[in-house]
């Protein structure tokens, strides 16, 4: 009982007269970059906090080493 493909079709030409093709097209701009500037806004996302994780390991790293060589001096 879904929505066949001849009501689609209906569908779409009634919201064709309704904005015309012209707004449309404008609308479909619109998503179009909407889309673009969410992919790259999480892209962004995504490496910033790529490098906030390689600087904690760089970090957490330092610490464990300066923490075996005071265990070596305290061994000495």
């Amino acid at each position: 009982m879904g929505i066949s493909v001849w009501q689609l079709l209906i569908l779409l030409a009634v919201v064709i007269l309704i904005f015309g093709t012209k707004k449309l097209k404008n609308v479909g701009g619109d998503l179009g970059s909407a889309i673009k500037s969410f992919k790259s806004a999480v892209k962004e996302g995504d490496d910033s906090a790529a490098q906030d994780n390689k600087q904690e390991k760089v970090s957490q790293d330092n610490e464990s080493a300066d923490t075996e060589s005071v265990k070596k001096e305290d061994k000495v």
